[in-house]
Order: structure tokens, then sequence, then C-alpha cells
């Protein structure tokens, strides 16, 4: 019998908001011992077709992926769609007023930042959108900390970029159902983004975990980089009673990282179903 795969279904690239290149992500993951890869970048497809070759490259199984962002009651989630089209038009205007939303927040952050904290940072916001398709706050942190404005990423959301602090803009993102039936209409087997990160009680998660499968969710991230024993097992415990599969991923973005190379997160427990068992 082979052995069961190394799945890391939540990668990012230079096409969002990691550093790497999907080519030099692919050959990261073949040297840590991952077998199965989706490339998920934040709201858009661009890497995958790039991501699919090199996974051929290396004789990595491949499937086509992304994340995206969405609201519940007032709370910003993340959703991964795994093994769909990427050209299809439903979710291809869902991903592009994404997108819009996002360069008009990051604007609105940079006038914010100018007007509040007297810091010239349209400029950066100006550069930034002329980089990237997928402009998001950490892309700004990286260009405050180059400006001598912050000292680390920790540091520029500290002062800059979080709730309470000057350029703080609230999040207005498509509301979970929309989001989900979006993903659904492109074919996408959809999970739910590393639920013990949401600052839920234990009962709205349930509720929100209810709705999510309601939409057409079939999966939860179980084991992800950095979670400790006591969220996994809650995670396990959800997903076992309310019928999910159970997702991986590193949520790798940058190399300099150590604490969530591809491949590194904790075997899921034996009773559930891996969600990398319905792919491809």
């Amino acid at each position: 019998m082979s052995p069961p795969p190394l799945a890391d279904l939540h990668l990012h690239s230079h096409h969002s908001d990691g550093l790497l290149t999907p080519e030099a992500l692919i050959e990261l993951c073949a040297s840590r011992g991952v077998t199965l890869a989706a490339l998920t970048d934040h709201d858009t497809v661009a890497g995958c077709e790039s991501a699919r070759l090199a996974c051929d490259r290396h004789g990595l199984q491949h499937v086509t992926g992304v994340e995206v962002s969405c609201g519940w009651n007032g709370q910003t989630l993340h959703v991964i769609g795994l093994d769909f089209d990427p050209a299809h038009a439903e979710l291809t205007a869902h991903l592009s007023h994404i997108r819009a939303r996002r360069a008009d927040r990051l604007i609105e952050i940079g006038e914010r930042l100018e007007r509040k904290a007297s810091i010239a940072v349209r400029p950066l916001v100006t550069r930034i959108l002329g980089e990237t398709d997928v402009p998001t706050r950490m892309h700004l942190a990286r260009s405050l900390i180059a400006a001598g404005h912050a000292r680390d990423v920790s540091e520029a959301f500290d002062l800059w970029l979080s709730r309470g602090t000057p350029g703080h803009v609230p999040e207005e993102w498509p509301a979970l159902a929309v989001t989900v039936a979006a993903l659904r209409a492109a074919g996408a087997r959809v999970v739910l983004a590393h639920p013990h990160r949401y600052r839920l009680s234990g009962g709205a998660l349930r509720r929100l975990l209810g709705e999510f499968r309601e939409a057409g969710g079939e999966a939860i991230e179980v084991s992800v980089a950095g979670i400790g024993p006591s969220d996994l097992d809650r995670l396990a415990t959800l997903a076992r009673n309310l019928g999910f599969a159970a997702s991986t991923g590193s949520d790798f973005h940058d190399p300099a990282v150590p604490w969530n190379p591809p491949g590194r997160f904790a075997k899921l427990p034996a009773d559930l179903e891996p969600l990398a068992a319905r792919l491809g």
C-alpha cells in the first residue's frame, strides 16, 4: 500500500502576499516531501497555471486553488476553493470585484495615514498598486518597514494598520454564502480556512460551521502550521461531529519564517476523512 499523500492545500506566492514565485514555491514543496500541492493565493488564480506546470516538472500532484475573503456577522473569514475551473465566469467576476475592493481599501488606508499620522504613504500605495493585482496590508506593511516607519511586520500592523490605529479601514467583503456559491458554481470543493483563528465563541463557531455547511462547504482546515494540541483536538471534534472532511496546509508565505514551511503540520486523526482523498 502506498503512503498517503503529504497534501499542502494552503500556499501563497508573490501573486498575492507571498514572496516566492509559483515555480520556486513548488520546488520548495518538492524538496520538503510534499506530494500534493495547491497554490491558494488571495483572491486570484493568476499563478495556478505556473504552479501546475511546476508540479508536473517535480512530480507532484496539483489541484487548482484560491483563498477568498468574505464576511460573516461582521467577521472577516477566508474560504479556500480547490479543484475547480479557474476560468469560470461567475468566479472570475467575483474575484475581480474583491481585488478592486482591495485596491480601493489600500488607497483609503494611505489617505488616512497621511491625514492622521503625517506619513507620506501615497507614493508607497501607488507603487504597490503598480506591482500587484492583489494589494494587501502585508504589502503596505513591508513598504512601511522599508521606509523606516516600523521595525518589523508586527510593529507595522500595531502602529499603523490594525484596528484602533491611524490607518485602520474596516474590511467589507462579500457574504460567506455568496462566496461559497461562486466557488461551487466553478466546481470547487470549499474549505473554511483556519477556523481556530477567528475571534468567535464556541457557540458562534458552531453556528458559522452550520451555515457554511448549508451553503455548500464540505471541509474545514484541521491541521495547519502552528496549531496547538487543544485547538487541533477541538477542530477534529467539530469535523467529526458535523461531518466535514479535514484539510491540511501550512499557510506558507515567506521562506524566512521558520515555523510554517511547506508540508509542516500535524498528522490528522485517523478517523477523519482527509480532503486530499477527494481531490484530483
